[in-house]
């Protein structure tokens, strides 16, 4: 891994998880073992959950603090650090902190990026000295969304989302809103209504403007809190679907476009403005 790209620290020790948005979301096919063929688009955010790490030298693992509904044995964060352990027979263990500001059944990645900044901090902290390709192998046994992460850049992503090509996007302000409920994306892939056939489209087609997201009908009828959201925002902006979760976003050139609207959003959803981000904030970039 180069130097110039590279984890790094903020100044109060922290290490950064940021969270992604799918920008499209498209549904090509299924696999003979279940599992869904896609295409999508990442693009990460700079909301973030922050992680902190506290080196021991009597080889356990645990979180000391993180997601209050995930029990610490299944924890990714946990079961990242000890899959690194195993692959590489390192001795060294590990105090696991992560103050989470990102929310779950969002759609936002938050888990997966998580596991991601665990194993680059602790590739480092550990000196393993995995390359970037070694870490990615490792993240794809946690999950298909690790391995973008991981490699920490913008992009398309095909297979079971595993098979990445770095794209240059434009970087806008997004509002995103959080309706008050969490989406299961197992109900949503096992729904009877969702689309599995959808033509596959190349990069072009996307920047021409072929964004939508497949699991949108499904989420909609399922969840009433995202199709109450969905039809607000969509009233004054290009609302969609991030991921298969309840979060909901519009894109604007305009920071203070975005707060605008933020304010005007209802109570009862939570909502924020973050920038789009073609690195990863987690990453020191050139």
């Amino acid at each position: 891994m180069s130097m110039d790209f590279a984890p790094r620290q903020a100044a109060d020790g922290a290490w950064l998880a940021p969270a992604k948005l799918n920008l499209t979301l498209r549904i090509v096919g299924r696999r003979a073992d279940g599992y869904h063929l896609l295409q999508s688009v990442f693009q990460f955010i700079d909301r973030c959950d922050r992680l902190f790490f506290e080196p021991r030298d009597d080889g356990q693992v645990r979180r000391v603090q993180g997601a209050k509904d995930v029990p610490e044995e299944r924890d990714l964060v946990v079961r990242a650090a000890r899959l690194l352990q195993r692959q590489t027979g390192c001795q060294n263990g590990v105090d696991i902190r992560v103050d989470k500001q990102l929310p779950m059944g969002g759609g936002l990645g938050g888990g997966s990026s998580d596991a991601a900044t665990t194993l680059h901090a602790l590739n480092q902290l550990w000196d393993l000295e995995l390359g970037i390709d070694q870490l990615a192998a490792l993240g794809l046994e946690l999950g298909a969304d690790v391995p973008v992460f991981v490699r920490a850049r913008a992009a398309w992503a095909e297979g079971v989302g595993e098979q990445l090509e770095p794209v240059a996007l434009p970087e806008p302000w997004y509002l995103v809103l959080v309706p008050p409920c969490q989406v299961s994306t197992a109900a949503v892939f096992s729904d009877p209504d969702l689309t599995r056939d959808s033509a596959p489209i190349t990069i072009a087609g996307f920047v021409g403007g072929d964004d939508r997201n497949d699991c949108l009908p499904v989420v909609l009828r399922r969840y009433a809190p995202v199709a109450e959201a969905f039809r607000w925002l969509d009233a004054r902006a290009k609302a969609r679907l991030t991921g298969t979760g309840c979060c909901l976003f519009a894109a604007f050139d305009d920071q203070a476009r975005a707060e605008q609207l933020r304010a005007e959003a209802p109570v009862a959803w939570s909502a924020f403005v973050a920038k789009g981000c073609n690195h990863s904030p987690l990453m020191r970039t050139p």
